[in-house]
């Protein structure tokens, strides 16, 4: 059988994750994040759906991900995927972005793929300092020169005033979501903050933000899920403050999106342990 490996590392010094999955078949379903994915395929071939257009990855293409880009990918060849990854919050790459350029702000990457980059060798040999748990400044050199890069070639020139056009009624219900995300909230809801029709309201709201407004929701409530793990509560305390309706139901919905169980991913943030990490081996 095949043999899947999951690898979780927080590297204190740069304040990112580093992600590697070995020989995974799983499908993601459409969702989000909340802070930036530059990652990279080593083997396999997937299909990616982001900001409702398609693209084909295979080794050596890179993914770039806003906070808020909408995407879904599986595999397509029947073969096992190889991949890496670093997330890196808002507030962390506002840091970056002003030692790099003198201006604070948040950067809106233009192409969520870059094919077959030559920035994949740079990102592999961070990743790889960073699994290693390395701490000399060649690591933060590598992430410096890698984000400068990617800043002047494929980012707005300029820091955006608004990163998405949505409309007034649409921001109401993202705004509703994320204030009551932890209770039972129903299409009916919605459709009266907006007075519109429910069947209109889910056509509009996909449309103006590339996922569904149920899709939102759990997309909110496992970004607040994290929060929660990482500062140690335990898996049946973050299911039942965050809206989940059992602890079952949330360890399904954070794999499928995240890639680890709620109980793997906050062992990274143990804090008990200078260790931040955590490593599943399924065969």
């Amino acid at each position: 059988m095949t043999r899947e490996v999951r690898t979780v590392v927080f590297d204190t010094d740069l304040q990112l994750e580093a992600y590697q999955f070995e020989g995974i078949m799983q499908k993601f379903p459409n969702h989000f994040h909340d802070y930036y994915v530059i990652g990279f395929i080593e083997q396999g071939k997937r299909h990616l759906v982001c900001n409702n257009e398609e693209y084909m990855l295979n080794s050596g293409d890179m993914i770039v991900f806003n906070p808020h880009d909408p995407h879904a990918c599986e595999q397509v060849d029947g073969r096992t995927l190889d991949y890496r990854c670093i997330n890196v919050q808002p507030e962390v790459m506002r840091e970056y972005a002003r030692e790099i350029t003198g201006q604070a702000y948040l950067p809106r990457f233009t192409s969520p793929v870059l094919y077959q980059s030559e920035l994949v060798g740079s990102l592999h040999e961070l990743h790889q300092m960073i699994l290693e748990e390395q701490s000399d400044f060649c690591k933060e050199e590598l992430l410096l020169l890698l984000l400068d890069q990617l800043l002047r070639d494929y980012s707005d020139a300029e820091p955006p005033v608004s990163t998405q056009d949505v409309t007034l009624e649409i921001r109401c219900i993202c705004d509703y979501i994320e204030a009551h995300y932890m209770e039972s909230i129903s299409l009916n809801e919605l459709a009266d903050l907006t007075e519109m029709s429910k069947y209109h309201l889910l056509r509009l709201f996909t449309r103006q933000k590339g996922i569904s407004p149920y899709r939102y929701l759990e997309t909110i409530r496992i970004n607040q899920a994290k929060r929660l793990l990482e500062q140690g509560l335990l898996p049946i305390e973050v299911a039942a403050q965050t809206g989940f309706s059992d602890q079952s139901h949330f360890t399904n919905f954070f794999k499928k999106l995240i890639g680890l169980t709620p109980k793997q991913y906050r062992r990274i943030f143990n804090h008990d342990s200078e260790l931040k990490r955590t490593t599943t081996n399924i065969v």
